[in-house]
């Protein structure tokens, strides 16, 4: 999906059990313009359903308009029950900003959703979070306290007026609730023990506790228990409201330790919805740092936490559906669209009629290349009996050359962009404005190919290493990298000092020039190094 502005939207219907009601809610999403469903997620014994779709700003109010309308014609919420608290049809409806959105664009979803909504059916709607403005009505708990039973009361309060539509109780709808707020990761632990026993564990672990004077352990948690009877189990059930504070993996063993000490089981938990790839990755570098692994690959990493935190315990947690980052990516072919080309497709379009791509994309192919060889060398040591003694030393030099080789394939594209971007700015009509685009457009066309020099440069410690260390029998592969990287960083080079000619910032051009040359002296001396360590060893 290729938008400006994408933001993720999470109605919770209060609809668990009916699938051709959960399905009519699907299509009203999915026939909305400008907006993709990611995931359905129904519930049998909450009798609640979560949808997570993302759009323009545009068209995720939209498409929450037309879930909304769907949900009046079809849910009745005067035979409604479920363990889940609960207070309207659309129970619960945020707006997420995702990507190159605001909090305050997510702000603007919310209000106009809920001005269409109160119009078009005429039903109450409150705000909350970021999109609330008053502090005894800001959290869903305190707006949402009573339920559909005690709405009708409710809503005779004046301080409970809704901020949209009529003060009047509609049986068969209810209130919704709609706000902005930072993404929210909706986490179960599976206890093996009674509903009692959750609640007592979601007491001890959820930040309000028991009461103000007996607050819980951890930050920006909310949580109940309760019992799955499609699980035959219970579930701490809780809100991580903010992850990059109290992430998943945090909360597990959180949960666990108190389960342990009340002699229960916990047989791994369950996302509801999507998690971001962020959470995933720490929990799995907490893993890999408390059992002392080795493992660099990102996929191997979500694999990892995959099973220690047991996400595929009640459903298969499939990552490219249950991952948000995943989910929304962009088409390699549309953001990176010559590092995601064949290599043969490469070269051909590299020896065609046409400036770009040129010599920058080739050298940060290259240097790329040398780093990928370097890295080669480590894996080709580690996890060898013959080498056992070196593991330690492999650990620390193969992750900084790995990381080399993937941070230089997006200036592949950026080396060319950065060129077609100069080649525009000179097509403007003379005058300032075209002066102080040349100005920007230049200066970026020598800070691609200096960033390719510096992430190459970061190579050369682990290289040297490497030379001394890596199995002797890849010598020549480490010869090759060492050499690739170091025309890499030539390359990138003769780019940088060519641009330089052109540009009118004298302070610019010194520091610069100073720069690349320290770089470029270190590179000669480093590869010098390299290969005489290589020739002299005996082993």
């Amino acid at each position: 999906m290729a938008v400006d502005a994408l933001v993720e939207c999470v109605p919770n219907f209060s609809e668990g059990r009916d699938q051709s009601i959960i399905d009519a809610i699907s299509k009203s999403i999915r026939d909305t313009p400008g907006c993709t469903l990611l995931d359905v997620d129904p519930g049998k014994s909450t009798n609640r359903t979560v949808y997570t779709f993302v759009g323009c700003p545009k068209s995720i109010v939209d498409g929450a308009v037309n879930a909304a309308k769907t949900a009046f014609k079809l849910i009745d919420m005067t035979k409604h029950h479920g363990e889940h608290p609960r207070m309207g049809a659309l129970d619960v409806c945020p707006f997420v900003p995702i990507r190159n959105a605001t909090m305050e664009d997510c702000v603007n979803c919310a209000k106009e959703f809920g001005k269409r909504i109160s119009e078009e059916i005429g039903v109450p709607i409150f705000l909350y979070e970021e999109a609330s403005t008053q502090a005894y009505r800001k959290q869903l708990k305190q707006i949402r306290s009573g339920e559909y039973e005690g709405l009708e009361e409710k809503l005779k309060d004046p301080k409970w007026a809704p901020d949209f539509g009529p003060a009047k109780f509609v049986p068969s709808y209810g209130a919704s609730v709609t706000g902005a707020r930072s993404f929210l990761i909706a986490y179960n632990v599976n206890i093996l023990g009674t509903k009692e026993q959750a609640h007592r564990i979601a007491l001890n672990v959820r930040e309000a506790g028991r009461s103000d004077n007996e607050p819980g352990r951890l930050k920006f948690l909310k949580g109940i228990g309760w019992y799955v009877d499609e699980y035959k189990m219970a579930q701490v059930s809780m809100n991580l409201d903010n992850y990059l504070v109290t992430p998943p993996h945090m909360v597990f063993e959180e949960c666990s330790k108190d389960a342990r000490e009340l002699n229960l089981g916990v047989a791994g938990s369950e996302i509801v919805g999507l998690v971001p790839l962020e959470a995933i990755l720490m929990a799995a570098d907490y893993y890999i740092q408390k059992e002392n692994l080795f493992i660099i690959d990102e996929s191997l990493k979500v694999r990892l936490a995959i099973e220690r935190l047991g996400l595929s315990s009640c459903s298969y947690f499939d990552p490219k559906k249950r991952i948000i980052d995943y989910m929304v990516q962009e088409d390699l072919a549309v953001t990176q669209p010559l590092a995601s080309m064949t290599l043969k497709g490469f070269i051909e379009i590299l020896g065609s009629r046409t400036p770009a791509p040129g010599g920058g994309s080739a050298s940060a192919v290259i240097a790329a290349m040398g780093a990928g060889l370097g890295a080669m060398t480590g894996w080709m040591t580690f996890g060898k009996k013959k080498f056992e003694a070196l593991d330690s030393v492999m650990r620390e030099l193969i992750p900084p050359l790995d990381k080399a080789m993937r941070d230089l394939i997006p200036y592949i594209d950026a080396d060319t962009n950065a060129f077609n971007d100069y080649i525009k700015a000179m097509g403007l009509p003379k005058g300032p404005v075209r002066d102080e685009a040349m100005d920007k457009a230049l200066k970026q066309a020598i800070n691609v190919p200096l960033s390719t020099m510096k992430i190459a440069s970061r190579c050369w410690e682990p290289m040297i290493k490497m030379a001394h260390h890596g199995n002797i029998a890849s010598k020549s592969d480490l010869e090759v990298g060492a050499k690739s990287l170091e025309t890499g960083i030539w390359g990138a080079y003769r780019n940088v000092t060519i641009n330089l000619k052109d540009c009118k910032d004298p302070k610019y051009v010194e520091s610069t020039t100073a720069e690349a040359n320290a770089i470029i002296e270190n590179a000669n001396q480093s590869l010098k190094k390299i290969l005489e360590i290589l020739e002299n060893r005996k082993d």
